[in-house]
């Protein structure tokens, strides 16, 4: 996982799951990772704190890799590049 890059990693796709709480920003990337294809990088922007422990292990347990993770003023940003 790259952290402390200053660009943002290019994404061929985003999903806003802003104001949505566990479970439901995980079952939205399931069904949005399902239209994409390997090698393509998703954009995810969260609100609810529980997706930094919910998204790595969505990466880890589906071979995904997360490229980028970030925190900025109650949302949380992730870039995962599809396994």
């Amino acid at each position: 996982m790259v952290d402390s890059a200053d660009s943002l990693p290019v994404c061929d796709a985003q999903l806003d799951t802003t104001g949505l709480y566990c479970p439901e920003p995980i079952m939205l990337m399931h069904n949005k990772v399902r239209d994409m294809h390997t090698g393509e990088v998703l954009k995810v922007i969260a609100s609810d704190p529980a997706t930094t422990r919910d998204i790595p292990k969505f990466c880890s347990f589906l071979g995904h890799e997360l490229l980028r993770q970030q925190e900025d003023d109650g949302s949380y940003l992730y870039f995962i590049r599809l396994g």
